[in-house]
């Protein structure tokens, strides 16, 4: 299983439902392609609506829990992802850790929605 790191915490909220649908549409991606995928943005984001914090700081330790489990750190290159607190925590984390990082490029993925049955390679 990988785990898809994207930006997501911004102080506009259409930024971070924008963060949210493009984290979606990217775990679908790779799910279809059958690569197993847990995003932290996809899977937190409809938790968050229900009154928690989206910070990192909040967030942190339930990540890293999930990040533990994962073979793999996919680095999604969304804009902002270079300022995200977030995103080079989990990117130092899976170093420190020995994980891979990998990065994805969103247009590389754009590429792969198209079939249905091929595969993505990483």
């Amino acid at each position: 299983m990988i785990y898809l790191a994207s930006p997501y915490g911004h102080p506009d909220a259409t930024v971070r439902e924008v963060r949210f649908q493009q984290a979606c549409r990217a775990a679908a991606t790779l799910m279809r392609c059958g690569i197993p995928v847990f995003s932290p943005v996809a899977h937190s984001h409809p938790i968050a609506q229900h009154g928690l914090p989206t910070s990192w700081e909040f967030w942190r330790a339930v990540d890293l829990e999930y990040l533990l489990q994962c073979e793999a750190l996919v680095l999604l290159r969304l804009p902002g992802w270079e300022r995200s607190v977030g995103v080079r925590a989990e990117i130092a984390l899976a170093r420190q850790w020995g994980m891979p990082v990998i990065e994805l490029d969103p247009k590389a993925l754009a590429a792969a929605e198209g079939r249905k049955n091929g595969r993505f390679a990483l």
